[in-house]
């Protein structure tokens, strides 16, 4: 039967109960247990045997078997299913005054779909499936429209990410992994106030958007007449927190980007960032690792996880290296020992590196390296150390290599999944750094940004010596939940609508 067709069919039923003064979309239902409570609860109930315990309990229809005068019913609720056992005689006499064909209307009006609540008591079928044996049941919700085929789910990727609450219905695992998201949240914001940080919510509409290289999106406020910038970063008013006296702060909130879409990058995403006074990347290093081992043991229980059939051990200490070690490692390239450009670039270019001839520093050349060459190949966690100064605009210069910074990525399964700095309090060195990107900015740089004086301001008041560092929240749930796409672990991910869709392929066809 078409959809249009079992809408139309339901639609009669809803008119149908209504007409039997049965109101189809009810206020409220009072449960006992949960689904999950009750298997547990009666885990050792032995086949056959039935007591006498009244529970209460509601959820939605996933399967219904009727059987003449016995009907069998799948109810799920949000933490599992339970079987309901629907006998005629027991439902007619237990309704008989308030619906004297309360069965048949069960069977009749009722769909897969359907919210229910039930009332009875507690039985193990002689096949051995715990059941709730119903003395009186209520439709709470009329489902209008079919769920997917029981046998085949909701299969479709792209209708999954547009019908998400369809995918929630059908698909256990997705469920579970939208819940194991919020431990890992949890965890991570338990752990941040055991060690004193506190989470102030800073501006998502900004004036002048900093903090990272990133092209934002732009919208408009009618009232003030201004454009303005989403975020594309929490760093900079989080920084004016500790300039204003906070020792340790910290955000988990939502990121806005104005780039590309796949399976790591959606246009908005969740990042912890967080800043600790009188502290550097070292002290960053021990508390990045602790969140990330504290998230897996809350919802896993485990350090030893496994990630699209790679293993991966989460005990520490993990791998702490420079960026130069690495690529030399992996290259035989010592970029310690090149003098200019062109010859950083000959050898690179001998390495088997590419486009290196649009590179102008070495410094950029060092990450570009090591982004061809190296990042895919860091599986267990890394912390990849001292970053090139060029690319790290807001990080304070290494103590004792000059043209580094003392800056910090964490990378798991090639990925990076963490940032840091020892965070640059010297306002001088602050703004030359940002002009340096306006000026990028004024010749076309996309991703680069302009000067926030504000900032540079609170900066000329003092800032303590402060150690920052930002997470990546989407991709720390990918890892302990197994997800291949960012678009599986982002409730509602930004997808093109259907009608654009619908009109490309018209023009393409």
């Amino acid at each position: 039967m078409a959809s249009d067709d079992i809408r139309a069919t339901r639609l009669e039923k809803v008119a149908q109960l209504k007409e039997l003064g049965v109101n189809p979309y009810a206020y409220r239902w009072e449960s006992t247990h949960h689904a999950a409570q009750l298997q547990k609860k009666y885990a050792d109930l032995p086949n056959g045997d039935e007591v006498q315990d009244e529970v209460a309990i509601a959820g939605r229809i996933l399967l219904r078997r009727v059987f003449g005068k016995l009907a069998f019913f799948t109810l799920q609720d949000e933490t599992g299913t339970i079987q309901l056992y629907l006998d005629k005689k027991k439902i007619q006499d237990s309704m008989a005054e308030v619906d004297a064909d309360a069965f048949n209307h069960l069977k009749q009006l009722t769909d897969a779909g359907d919210f229910l609540g039930v009332k009875g008591s507690i039985r193990r079928t002689e096949k051995g499936e715990l059941s709730v044996n119903v003395s009186y049941y209520a439709i709470l919700t009329k489902s209008l429209l079919p769920l997917p085929d029981k046998w085949h789910g909701l299969t479709d990727v792209a209708k999954r990410y547009r019908q998400r609450y369809v995918d929630l219905i059908v698909n256990a695992e997705v469920r579970e992994t939208f819940r194991r998201r919020a431990l890992i949240t949890a965890a991570i914001r338990r752990h941040l106030d055991q060690q004193g940080f506190i989470e102030i919510e800073t501006p998502v509409l900004l004036s002048e958007a900093g903090g990272a290289d990133a092209r934002p999106f732009i919208t408009y406020h009618n009232t003030l007449e201004m454009e303005l910038y989403l975020r594309i970063a929490t760093e900079l008013h989080l920084k004016r927190l500790i300039v204003g006296g906070f020792e340790r702060v910290f955000e988990l909130g939502r990121i806005f980007r104005n780039e590309g879409i796949s399976t790591r990058h959606n246009p908005e995403f969740t990042t912890l960032e967080l800043y600790q006074a009188y502290a550097d990347y070292h002290d960053m290093m021990a508390l990045t690792e602790a969140l990330i081992i504290t998230a897996a043991q809350s919802v896993l229980g485990t350090l030893e996880i496994t990630y699209q059939g790679e293993a991966i051990d989460l005990s520490p200490p993990w791998r702490r290296v420079t960026m130069h070690d690495l690529v030399q490692e992996q290259t035989g390239l010592d970029f310690t020992q090149f003098q200019t450009i062109d010859e950083a670039r000959s050898a690179a270019a001998a390495a088997g590196v590419l486009n290196v001839d649009e590179i102008q520093s070495v410094g950029k050349l060092l990450n570009e390296v090591f982004e061809q060459r190296v990042e895919a190949n860091l599986v267990q966690p890394t912390f990849v150390m001292d970053y090139p100064v060029e690319i790290s605009p807001l990080a304070k210069p290494h103590r004792t290599k000059p043209g580094l910074v003392e800056r910090f990525e964490l990378f798991i399964v090639g990925r990076e999944t963490a940032n840091s700095f020892s965070e640059l309090t010297d306002p001088i060195d602050q703004r030359e750094r940002l002009e340096a990107q306006a000026a990028r900015k004024a010749a076309g740089d996309l991703e680069a940004q302009g000067v926030d004086e504000d900032f540079l301001t609170a900066l000329e008041y003092g800032m303590p010596p402060t150690g920052g560092m930002g997470m990546g929240i989407d991709r720390l749930v990918m890892l302990l939940t197994d997800s291949a796409s960012i678009r599986d672990v982002i409730a509602f991910p930004l997808l093109k609508p259907e009608t654009d869709l619908k009109t490309e392929t018209d023009e393409k066809s």
